[in-house]
């Protein structure tokens, strides 16, 4: 196989984590733009549109946040819910300051003709959690 020929990981992860820790580094908020349609994607529906989702990924406000090089995986609340949180890196569109808008949009098609080892699904312990369903009967 020919250097040309080489498949190599997608940059998307790494790139992500950089800026992520500048933007940290500036005190600035690191948001996520995510393509909320790709498969494997777990964010809260109700705050989807046009098929995308800006998510706030400060470390203030998110926990667990964790980048691995097939996902990012956090929980965070909505409208006062907790909610464990999937980005797998096809899906990630953006990550970028809220206060400047600087950091880095990715080309959508960067995916496309990827083929991991393994499809990014979340892990046993990444794995969304189920919601109790016990109710306050009085």
């Amino acid at each position: 196989m020919s250097e040309q020929e080489a498949i190599f990981s997608p940059t998307r992860p790494y790139l992500a984590r950089g800026i992520y820790e500048w933007i940290c580094d500036n005190q600035l908020t690191p948001y996520l733009l995510v393509d909320a349609t790709q498969p494997n994607t777990d964010v809260p529906l109700q705050f989807v549109k046009d098929g995308q989702i800006v998510l706030n990924a400060a470390p203030h406000a998110v926990h667990q946040l964790h980048m691995s090089n097939d996902a990012i995986t956090f929980s965070a609340r909505f409208g006062g819910v907790s909610k464990d949180i999937f980005v797998p890196f096809a899906s990630l569109l953006g990550i970028y300051a809220k206060e400047n808008g600087q950091g880095l949009f990715f080309d959508p098609t960067e995916y496309d003709n990827y083929q991991a080892e393994e499809q990014p699904t979340p892990k046993a312990e990444e794995a969304p959690k189920k919601r109790s369903s016990l109710k306050i009967v009085e």
